[in-house]
């Protein structure tokens, strides 16, 4: 009998185990590091009340017992509520051939949790450039890969996340960094009001400015991406190669954005 009582205990620690290596393998890989991470210390919480409430119970306390219990099942509905973004991400991976794998590599987290930062810093980009154009607001993104020794003047240093509110500050025509350009390296902006090198492609259409010569010659003289936004026409353009597109689409655009960021 007692050893049938320790096998138990055994299997039970061992049990405990596995669950606490599966929740901790889908914190880091589902919670950390965003917005409901700060929630991650009510589970804790919740936990604690969970276990109160079995130990009154195991005490003959039945009515507090149940009271407990029942405020921890209240509780546990509200954070399926609280992280229904995460949960929604764990149940498309767990559809996923490669999921297992993802989940137990450290590289395959640390891929995933990059991927997740250059999609917001694409979609603040675009917010930012979609916003700015209906106002009219001019601007000059770089996106660096490499050396961007074709920059004249690196301007204000910054080594800020990328988003669109500070974007949209920058480039407010009474500030004095608008009139040059912000350079962005992956998820970071590195400096603001950078002077880059004009264009001397004399054959272009005489409705391109000075921020749109920029940018093309930027282009030219490195292998950047630089995205533009007309104060004229409002217009958003992307300089590649000494080339230059303009974007309609707000899909198009941020998956031009994505891609630029992610060299």
């Amino acid at each position: 009998m007692q050893s049938l009582n320790l096998l138990n205990l055994i299997l039970g620690a061992v049990q405990v185990v596995i669950i606490a290596v599966l929740v901790w393998m889908f914190y880091r890989r589902f919670i950390r590091g965003t917005n409901s991470e700060k929630f991650v210390r009510g589970l804790l919480g919740l936990a604690a009340i969970w276990v109160a409430s079995w130990v009154l119970i195991e005490v003959h306390l039945d009515i507090l017992g149940t009271f407990v219990r029942w405020v921890a099942i209240f509780l546990s509905v509200g954070l399926i509520v609280i992280f229904q973004p995460e949960l929604r991400k764990f149940l498309g991976m767990m559809g996923h051939i490669k999921f297992l794998s993802a989940l137990l590599s450290r590289r395959a987290m640390d891929d995933a949790a990059e991927k997740g930062k250059l999609d917001i810093a694409a979609d603040e980009i675009t917010k930012a450039a979609d916003y700015m154009s209906k106002r009219h607001t001019g601007a000059l993104i770089v996106f660096q890969n490499d050396m961007l020794g074709a920059v004249e003047k690196i301007g204000t240093k910054l080594d800020a996340e990328v988003s669109s509110e500070l974007l949209l500050t920058i480039f407010f025509n009474k500030t004095p960094l608008h009139d040059g350009a912000v350079i962005i390296s992956g998820t970071k902006m590195l400096s603001a009001g950078a002077i880059l090198p004009l264009t001397e492609n004399s054959n272009l259409n005489w409705k391109y400015g000075t921020r749109h010569r920029a940018a093309i010659g930027m282009s030219e003289h490195s292998d950047a991406v630089v995205l533009v936004v007309s104060e004229e026409t409002g217009d958003i353009s992307i300089a590649t190669n000494g080339t230059i597109k303009k974007f309609d689409d707000m899909k198009k655009l941020r998956a031009k954005i994505r891609e630029a960021l992610a060299k």
